[in-house]
């Protein structure tokens, strides 16, 4: 029975990863992100083992695979590389700078992973919703940054609108995006009904439940004002 080290476990690992690497390369069959790097990876720790010089290695490296040997947008994906190797004299870290190196054939449809591609015309979003716009003051001391999925009545108590205005809205902006407020500057945010079930948890704890539940604006305003939000 072998007592392995995580470190010795991971380089089985990486050694079977990179076989099935080898395997592929042979059949003729592109490589994959995992499978390049575990090529890689397992080619310049064997390096280091066989005691080959720091430079030689990451020249060696450089020659290993072109873009004709991974699926495309694989090279894209792998800008760098570090891998920690043991050599004679101890541990280095080798860092590889754009290891795949271009190919002989010719791309017609060049991959950018996470590429987003879009119709050449404006694309709106919640056109069809009723929409409200609103002045916000920031009345604090700081920038206050607010998502585009935060139900906006329940933002920080600082900034300064009328919150009943702002009941069951969020940011009329795509998800993942927000708006700065910065202090003492007016600015005036568009606002859209948020969707789906219209059920609140959590966030600023003024509504913890259905929007549109009977006698809910008037509770959670009630709440807002003796916490101190301005604009309740």
């Amino acid at each position: 029975m072998m007592n392995l080290s995580p470190t010795e476990m991971d380089r089985l690992i990486i050694f079977t990863a990179a076989e099935m690497a080898r395997r592929n390369r042979r059949l003729g069959i592109r490589l994959s992100h995992p499978e390049a790097v575990a090529f890689l990876t397992d080619e310049v720790m064997l390096a280091a083992r066989r005691d080959f010089p720091y430079d030689e290695i990451r020249d060696m490296a450089s020659r290993l695979l072109t873009t004709d040997d991974v699926e495309p947008g694989v090279a894209e994906m792998i800008p760098m590389l570090y891998i920690e190797c043991l050599f004679a004299e101890g541990t280095k870290v080798i860092a590889l700078f754009e290891p795949i190196s271009p190919g002989t054939k010719s791309v017609t449809d060049k991959v950018v992973p996470g590429e987003i591609i879009s119709p050449d015309d404006d694309i709106e979003m919640f056109t069809d919703l009723p929409a409200v716009t609103i002045d916000v003051v920031n009345t604090g001391d700081r920038d206050v940054q607010v998502r585009s999925h935060t139900h906006f009545f329940e933002v920080n108590r600082a900034l300064d609108f009328d919150r009943a205005a702002a009941w069951g809205m969020k940011i009329d902006r795509p998800a993942g995006t927000g708006v700065r407020f910065e202090p003492g500057v007016v600015k005036a945010v568009r606002l859209v009904p948020i969707e789906g079930n219209r059920v609140v948890r959590g966030q600023a704890g003024l509504v913890n439940g259905a929007l549109d539940a009977a006698g809910a604006k008037q509770a959670s305003l009630a709440l807002a004002k003796s916490r101190g939000y301005l604009g309740a």
